[in-house]
């Protein structure tokens, strides 16, 4: 199936105001991981010890029921009300009194964050020319991989100074005014597949049972994205014990050699537009692989630690970046293409963040780093089917 009529292309302007936007508002779905304890304290015991979870369960929802959403409506005022949306979840996040209602939002964020930022990249993409599309998912990716990186650091220092309510609410108040600055900045534009609602869920279900290179990507992403979380699921464990004993703000202060990993997507978007993705997604790999032995270093050792931080963000964040420069030139449907692919990829971290405290309490800093290096390597593995051609 065609698009309605062609694209209008993006100009570095409108693509700076969307990875903008994309990083603000993934920020919103990462800001509470550092202050699990303080919330807990604050709303009772153990109330935030489900929190994440249900953000990913969220996500995933969205990822299946409302990114497919993006080819057949109005791109436009859909973005506006997921931002809408996104910010009253902030805004009963930081009024929650009770578990249930803490929950509640935090689940509410997960989807809505989710459903945004997974309509937003492949928005890029469509607007983007084929030879340009590399560049424009890294510049995507520059923008969200610093708002994750970066929200950890941001709410660790604004939590410990005004507390976690006060952040919530901050964030709320920023995701109002990203909906009016996006609404007022982005051209109008029919929906890019004339059907229905339904058969375009049946459509995302067929390619996702039919093609097989879609299904070989987002394979090696999950792989990716659970070695990315069996890191971040441990590392305030290892970080708050001897010989660190580091507190919520210095842990959060880590994410920042991450950050630095981000910059490097709009390089690799370039030289995906390039040269051969495989043989680039293998060298990721590999770098992955071997920032774990880094990292394993860092159990005593903080230069280490920061050095393999800094690789294996870079490495993960390549991998996903070639990952969707190939699988959104598979279709025009590229919300379809999303859902599909970030749905295995999602998976793959909650995998990865339920495999990790495991590892952890069974074999300590050792198994973690043994586990983070074997998913990377079976991903590794992966790119010598033959799926895809040389």
């Amino acid at each position: 199936m065609t698009l309605i009529e062609p694209p209008q292309r993006c100009s570095p302007r409108t693509g700076l105001l969307l990875a903008t936007a994309y990083g603000l508002t993934i920020a919103n779905l990462y800001y509470c991981q550092p202050l699990l304890p303080q919330i807990s304290r604050s709303i009772g015991p153990h109330a935030a010890d489900h929190l994440i979870a249900v953000g990913q369960l969220g996500y995933v929802l969205a990822l299946i029921l409302i990114v497919p959403l993006g080819d057949i409506v109005p791109r436009r005022p859909l973005l506006a009300v997921l931002l809408c949306a996104n910010a009253a979840a902030l805004g009963l996040t930081a009024a929650a009194r009770t578990t249930g209602l803490l929950l509640a939002a935090g689940s509410l964020i997960g989807l809505t964050a989710a459903a945004f930022v997974n309509t937003l990249i492949p928005y890029a993409a469509t607007m983007a020319a084929p030879h340009e599309r590399g560049r424009a998912v890294g510049t995507m990716l520059t923008g969200g991989l610093t708002g994750i990186l970066l929200s950890r650091t941001v709410a660790g220092l604004v939590s410990q100074a005004v507390g976690w309510r006060a952040l919530f609410t901050a964030a709320a108040i920023s995701t109002l005014l990203l909906a009016v600055v996006l609404t007022r900045a982005l051209p109008p534009a029919p929906p890019d597949l004339p059907v229905p609602y339904r058969s375009q869920l049946h459509a995302t279900l067929r390619l996702a049972a039919t093609h097989r290179l879609l299904r070989h990507r987002a394979f090696i992403g999950g792989c990716s994205f659970a070695a990315f979380g069996v890191f971040w699921s441990t590392a305030a464990f290892l970080l708050s014990e001897p010989p660190y004993g580091y507190g919520p703000a210095r842990i959060g202060l880590l994410a920042l050699a991450g950050a630095a990993g981000a910059l490097t997507a709009r390089p690799i978007g370039r030289a995906a537009d390039r040269a051969d993705r495989r043989r680039l997604t293998r060298t990721a790999l590999v770098l992955g692989v071997a920032s774990f032995a880094a990292l394993w270093a860092g159990g005593h050792h903080l230069v280490w630690l920061l050095i393999g931080l800094f690789v294996m963000d870079t490495a993960i964040h390549a991998t996903h970046l070639l990952n969707m420069s190939v699988v959104y030139g598979i279709d025009d449907a590229r919300a379809r293409l999303a859902s599909v692919y970030m749905t295995g990829y999602t998976l793959g971290g909650i995998a990865g963040a339920a495999l990790g405290p495991a590892a952890y309490t069974a074999g300590g800093w050792t198994a973690t780093c043994l586990l983070g290096a074997a998913l990377l390597a079976i991903a590794l593995t992966a790119t010598f089917n033959r799926t895809e051609n040389p």
